[in-house]
This record gives structure tokens, C-alpha cells and sequence, in this order.
């Protein structure tokens, strides 16, 4: 039971939302119909913020404002937390613990794992259907409503949905973090490449169901030229129906919006028993395109809505992904890719982002001219966002992330797991005009590390083209361990990627002539072995500080000179469609990580423990020499 005071605070707290929405409803023009529908749909539920990210159904309210208390003996259980009654500490949601605890024996410590609880409370409005939406927490979740168990998840980067009814007034919102053990999480299939950062790390929602919602809608667009300056395009539009109410006939519709461009959506109506789901389809012609690209990154507002009870709402961008043979092409202009891995990491704040360390992400990323990102985890859709409105590609990991050339899902269950640690983002995130590709499989070592590996890879490519046919579906290879033949793994996907530490973990003490001959006799190799695949460099690059002598191995200078050959090596590359340096920004990995195999070949290189220190800015933001030489290499015209 929540205290009079506490009441008080959380009614004080909706009046201001209200207060706020009509003071900007006071100074928008006045809506149609239809939209007065769309925005009562949109209403969220009372004492909450508003959403990070602008996509998702409508009447989303974020939940930020939560009490932490850490259990490190794991006691909580058996003293009766999950139903609410602990004390804490007040914090803001997204949350990690100990964001600046990765040196030492207190990093050590850290990085092992712990066990938290997060305590909130909401008003329902009205009595009815809830849904609570988690985009991420590391690693096991289990949560409480009102005290009772409402359900759990495991892995991080996954969005995860549980709903209750729920009676109108207050109640209490309980969810347990446990992220011990960062080897058990990686023999279930959730390998980190970066710190063990533990808490609720992604953003929690709240909203009502109503009589009808929608969901997971897909945009396809076809130009009526391939050519940059197509004179229409015919979007292909689907979303997914759910009665809640009695037997009907549902027919949602909508608009899509650019400018002073207003295209109307309507779908054909389907008749839908009492919790009856239905995909419906429609197509429209859109004359004038504003099409999305680096160049140019238009983007549209797309609004859905079913009456007044349900709406969707994201913003999509207009564009046609194709490939033939090893090359891509964005619109009917060929696509050269060019930029860096993002970690989401944040000095200071771990994984769990805010909208400033986000933008700071894109930022760093428009500094050195990048036109793409990779990453191995799925990203933030806050994030996701932000590199649509920029103009940045993005390479997206999905499905598990293993050490170089391993694979642990190999029994029936962890293959199951792994397919469905796929498809999750690929679709939570089908609507991100940014995104290019799905990466199945990071550094697998020759043709695969097992038939699992194989099975898992051929499944998720076939059901990839026919959920999304508008993108890449690709591997990545460890270069090291390339095959000498592509085998049945590689059958399916459309692109190869490839790591290249030339003068880092190989060969650091070359000459820069003999370095370049290495790198060009790789990618020839490269050639051969996946004819008539897409074929990009996924990592390169080199540590650097200023412990390390200038011009050294692990210096600045030396960072800098690496970086350039390489690319003036992939730009002369003319079946090379992309190069994608190691890493953006220097992160925390392991206490215990001291730089790898460089030692092997560089025993004498100097390096900060537990620090990954090939970023091209510091942890901290402070951009390397490297960023001005990226910046002037990036944005000069390429060869040929």
C-alpha cells in the first residue's frame, strides 16, 4: 500500500503531463478527425514521461524514477522484496550499478556480477489490460506487480513485453537483476565484448491495451526507376491486428507524412473474433519521393491507427537496398561504406545510455566522415533513431555474440534460443531505414565452428529473405581463420565481412610496404573464397596512448599511419564495398585484460589494463590525432 504522500506525489505528477500536453496541444494547429482519434490513442497513462524513442504503439508512458538496492548476498527473495518493501537508493532508469567501478580489484569485482532490485510505482487511469514493455536488462530479470510474479527474461539488447489487468489507481512495480557469472552467460549464448555492466539498462514503458491494438508493421519500397531521382515509389505497408473487443471487422489506416506531402494508408478490413490476431497489407504510390540516404536522410511520419482505441506511430525512411553480385547499391547508386564499431558505452554511465551519450555516439561518428556503424548487439532504439535522422549505416549484429571462432548454442534448446535471440531485433527494429544488414555470426572461424553453427545460420539467412528481403543478411569472418573453401555456412547470406589486424596482432614490425602487400594478398584471398558475395573489412585498426614512444607500435603517430595504409589499400579495392575500423571509442573489456596475443609480437607495447585502447577518441570523448587524418581520408572523393 503506497502512502498518502506518495499518492499525492504521483497525482501532482499526471496533472503536470496533463498540463504540459494541453499547453502544447494549445499551440499546434487544429487536427482532422482521424487525428484527434490517433492522438486520444496516443495518450499515455498517468505519472509517466514521455518514451526515448518516438517509434512504438501509441499510449507509451516511461517509466524513470526508481528506488535500487543492491543484494549482493542474494538475500532478497527470503526477505520478502519482491513485493516492494525495501528501501534504496532514488535513480533514474535506464540504470547500471557501479558505472565507474572497471580498474582493479573493485572492477574485478564489478565485472563478476551482483544481484539488485529496482522498485516503481505507476497509476492505472482506468481498470484493464496492461502491457510493460522492457528494452534491456542485464542479465536475468525476474519481476514482481503488486507482488505477485509476473514473469522473467535472460539476455541483454532484448526488448521483452509482459502484461497483467490491472485494476484502476496505484501500483507497485518490482524487477530483479541478476548478472553473476559472466561465463555461465556466455556458454547460454550471451558472450560480452565489453564490460559486465549489471542493472536495468534499457528504458521501461507502461501502457493500457485497448480494444484493438497493432503492432510490428513492415515498410518495403520499390522505386519506379533505380536511380537516385526516381519520379514515384510504391510503398508496400503491413501491420498486425489484435482484437481485444467482440467479434468485428477491423480496418486500420492512417497517413504518411513529409513536408507538405500527406499520403493517406488505408488497409483492407479483416474480420477478427474476440483475440484474433491478422496480418493485413496495403501498397500506396508516393510521386516525389524525398529519399532516404547519407547524403540526403529524408524521413517520413507514419501514423496508424484503428478509431480512436489503438495507433502506431515511427518514422521510416524511403529507400531500396539491392546487390548484385559483390556489389550494393542505396537507390541505384553504388554504396561504398566507410566507418567504425560503436560500443554503447558511456564514461560514467556504463550501457545505460542517455540521449546526450547517444548523440555524442553520432557525433563522433560525423567527426571522422563515417557513412556506416557496426555493431555486435543490437542497438538502443533511441540510438537507432538518432543514426536515421544522421544518415549513418548501420551494420547490425544480431543472434548470439561468441569469442573468435566459438559457438556454445549446440544443444536443441541454446540452437532454439539462439534463432530467437535473431529474430527478436530483426524485428523490434525492421522499421530503421539506417539499417543495411543483419550479422548472424561474429568471427566464425573457417566453416563454422560446429553443424550447429551452420544449422543456426542457414535457418535465420532463410527466414531473414523472406521476413526482410530489403537488406543484406551476412557473416563475419575471423580473418585470421578464413576457409579455404566456403562451405554450406555461407551458402545463404548475401555479404562476408572480414577482420584485418595487419600491423597489430600480425606482422607489427613490417615494413609499410610489406604491411600493404599482406593486406592486398588477403583481400584477393578474400575474393576467390566468397565470389559474388558483398564483401567489406569488418574490423582494423591498432591500441594507442601515450605511454608507448611516438611512432611505436601503441602510439598515436603510429595508430594514425596503420589506419591510413589500410584504407588507402580497401579504397584502390575496386570489389571491396565497405571498411569498418576497430573501434570508435576506447571501452572498458575485462579488469584482467591487458591487450591480448600483441604481447606475443610486441612484448615491450604498453598498455592500460583493462581498457580496450584501439578507439579512435578516448573513454572519455577526446578525440585521437587519428580522427582529423579519418575525417580528411573519409571525406575526399574516392578513386576510380
Amino acid at each position: 500500500m503506497l502512502s498518502t504522500s506518495t499518492n499525492k506525489a504521483l497525482a501532482l505528477i499526471a496533472i503536470c503531463v496533463a498540463l504540459a500536453a494541453t499547453a502544447a496541444a494549445a499551440e499546434a494547429p487544429k487536427p482532422a478527425a482521424s487525428e484527434r482519434a490517433i492522438a486520444s490513442a496516443n495518450r499515455p497513462p498517468g505519472s509517466l514521461g514521455a518514451p526515448a524513442t518516438f517509434e512504438g504503439p501509441g499510449g507509451r508512458g516511461a517509466l524513470r524514477s526508481w528506488t535500487l538496492r543492491r543484494d549482493p548476498s542474494n538475500r532478497g527473495v527470503s526477505r520478502g522484496w519482491q513485493r516492494g518493501g525495501f528501501g534504496g537508493t532514488p535513480v533514474n532508469v535506464p540504470n547500471v550499478l557501479d558505472a565507474h567501478a572497471f580498474k582493479g580489484a573493485a572492477g574485478v569485482r564489478n565485472y563478476e556480477g551482483s544481484v539488485a532490485w529496482y522498485r516503481t510505482s505507476f497509476l492505472a487511469p482506468a481498470a484493464g489490460l496492461y502491457a510493460l514493455h522492457f528494452q534491456s536488462a542485464n542479465y536475468r530479470a525476474s519481476v514482481w506487480l503488486d507482488g505477485r510474479p509476473m514473469g522473467s527474461h535472460r539476455g541483454s539488447y532484448l526488448p521483452f513485453e509482459l502484461r497483467s489487468r490491472l485494476a484502476a489507481g496505484a501500483h507497485t512495480l518490482v524487477v530483479r537483476i541478476d548478472w553473476r557469472d559472466p561465463a555461465r552467460q556466455a556458454r547460454e549464448g550471451f558472450h560480452r565484448t565489453w564490460f559486465n555492466w549489471g542493472g536495468l539498462n534499457g528504458e521501461v514503458d507502461v501502457r493500457q491495451i485497448g480494444a484493438s491494438e497493432l503492432l510490428a508493421p513492415t515498410v518495403r519500397t520499390t522505386l519506379s526507376s533505380d536511380t537516385p531521382d526516381a519520379a514515384r515509389a510504391s510503398v508496400r505497408l503491413s501491420v498486425e491486428i489484435r482484437n481485444h473487443g467482440p467479434a468485428r471487422t477491423i480496418a486500420p489506416e492512417g497517413t504518411i507524412v513529409h513536408g507538405s506531402q500527406t499520403i493517406p494508408v488505408k488497409f483492407p478490413g479483416v474480420e477478427l473474433a474476440p483475440e484474433q490476431a491478422a496480418t493485413v497489407a496495403t501498397s500506396v504510390d508516393i510521386p516525389n519521393p524525398a529519399l532516404w540516404s547519407p547524403a540526403s536522410p529524408s524521413l517520413y511520419q507514419l501514423t496508424l491507427a484503428v478509431g480512436g482505441e489503438s495507433s502506431y506511430a515511427a518514422r521510416i525512411g524511403l529507400r531500396q537496398l539491392s546487390w548484385n553480385g559483390d556489389r550494393v547499391y542505396l537507390n541505384g547508386a553504388r554504396l561504398k561504406l566507410h566507418g567504425a564499431t560503436i560500443q554503447e558505452d558511456a564514461l560514467g554511465h556504463g550501457d545505460a545510455l542517455t540521449a546526450a551519450d547517444q548523440s555524442r555516439i553520432v557525433t563522433e561518428l560525423e567527426a571522422i566522415g563515417a557513412n556506416a556503424a557496426r555493431a555486435q548487439h543490437p542497438l538502443n532504439p533511441a540510438l537507432l533513431e538518432r543514426l536515421d535522422a544522421a544518415g549513418i549505416l548501420v551494420w547490425q549484429g544480431i543472434g548470439p555474440v561468441e569469442g573468435a571462432g566459438n559457438w556454445y548454442s549446440t544443444t536443441p534448446r541454446l540452437l532454439g534460443e539462439a534463432e530467437q535471440q535473431a529474430r527478436t531485433p530483426a524485428q523490434a527494429a525492421g522499421l530503421h531505414p539506417s539499417i543495411f544488414a543483419w550479422n548472424l555470426v561474429d568471427e566464425v572461424a573457417g566453416n563454422g565452428h560446429n553443424s550447429a553453427e551452420v544449422q543456426y545460420v542457414r535457418t535465420i539467412a532463410r527466414w531473414l529473405h523472406a521476413h526482410d528481403p530489403t537488406r543484406l543478411v551476412a557473416v563475419d569472418v575471423w580473418g585470421d581463420h578464413p576457409p579455404s573453401r566456403a562451405g554450406a555456412l555461407y551458402a545463404d547470406v548475401d555479404a562476408v565481412a572480414e577482420t584485418d589486424y595487419t600491423g597489430w596482432y600480425d606482422d607489427p614490425r613490417a615494413s609499410l610496404a610489406q604491411q600493404k602487400a599482406q593486406m592486398r594478398a588477403r583481400l584477393a584471398t578474400m575474393r576467390r573464397t566468397f565470389t559474388g558475395k558483398v564483401l567489406l573489412i569488418s574490423e582494423f585498426g591498432a591500441e594507442s596512448n601515450s605511454l608507448n614512444a611516438s611512432g611505436s607500435p601503441g602510439s598515436y603517430a603510429y595508430q594514425s599511419r596503420l589506419l591510413a595504409a589500410h584504407i588507402e589499400v580497401y579504397r584502390a579495392e575496386p570489389h571491396l564495398s565497405g571498411m569498418l575500423i576497430w573501434v570508435l571509442r576506447d571501452y572498458p573489456l575485462n579488469p584482467r585484460f591487458k591487450g591480448g596475443s600483441v604481447h606475443f609480437v610486441l612484448p615491450r607495447v604498453r598498455l592500460i589494463e583493462g581498457i580496450n585502447q584501439k578507439g579512435l577518441f578516448s573513454y572519455g570523448g577526446k578525440p585521437k590525432p587519428a580522427v582529423g587524418m579519418l575525417s580528411r581520408m573519409f571525406k575526399s572523393p574516392a578513386p576510380g
